[in-house]
């Protein structure tokens, strides 16, 4: 009689053994489910090692971070809310190039989150390419800031801390950015001393703000300008 476990297996008693075709059967299902379970650990630490290399690819294709807005201007982050940025029809999606005259009037606004409407934010308007892009000596130039901005309702409903400044840039194509940030607790923020040289990041660290919750840019130039972003 030929007694079998899972690993190792036992022998009949008697030293002159043969092993039979049943146990031959035996051992290589064993060896196949061994060499199975074997691949199947090493496919799931592939495909994780994939999955990176997916998202490393998807993020090397985000037109923010191909327009340098993440790095220049913020920090990587995660989009949490849906924010639209509207001027007159022409809807800003990253990398639209617009010029002056289509962002004379302030743009309209809206912020979707997923928190009931009892949430509020603070949006933040810059050039990182003040006043030109080769010499940005007055980078990040504040255009706007408002604070305060309730949750599905117009931008007005917020408080307007520096007044919007329709972007005119002289020299090149700049990266006109919006930067949302949802509010943890309603504060009191201060007028900045002066437009130019404003620093998004120390802006954020200041007020606790913690990461964008969204982030939109388009391209702007003179209205006469053409070529590159020089």
């Amino acid at each position: 009689m030929w007694l079998i476990v899972d690993h190792p297996v036992s022998y009949p008693c008697d030293c002159n053994y043969r092993l039979s075709s049943e146990l031959l059967f035996v051992l290589k299902h064993f060896i196949a489910s061994a060499s199975g379970r074997k691949w199947l650990s090493s496919s799931s630490s592939s495909s994780d090692e994939l999955s990176d290399e997916v998202r490393g690819k998807e993020r090397q294709r985000d037109p923010l971070v191909l327009g340098r807005v993440v790095g220049d201007v913020v920090d990587p982050f995660v989009k949490s809310v849906n924010f639209r940025v509207v001027y007159s029809s022409k809807e800003v999606t990253n990398g639209t190039g617009l010029r002056s005259s289509a962002v004379v009037d302030q743009p309209w606004v809206e912020i979707r989150g997923n928190n009931n409407n009892t949430s509020l934010y603070t949006l933040v308007m810059v050039d990182p390419d003040a006043p030109s892009p080769n010499n940005p000596t007055q980078q990040e130039y504040l255009h706007w800031l408002v604070t305060d901005i309730p949750e599905s309702a117009d931008i007005s409903f917020g408080n307007e801390i520096v007044s919007y400044e329709s972007p005119s840039p002289s020299a090149g194509i700049h990266r006109i950015v919006f930067v949302l940030f949802q509010q943890k607790v309603q504060q009191t923020v201060h007028v900045p001393g002066w437009r130019q040289n404003f620093n998004t990041r120390d802006f954020t660290a200041f007020y606790n703000l913690g990461p964008p919750a969204a982030v939109l840019y388009f391209n702007c130039q003179r209205e006469h300008g053409c070529g590159g972003r020089r």
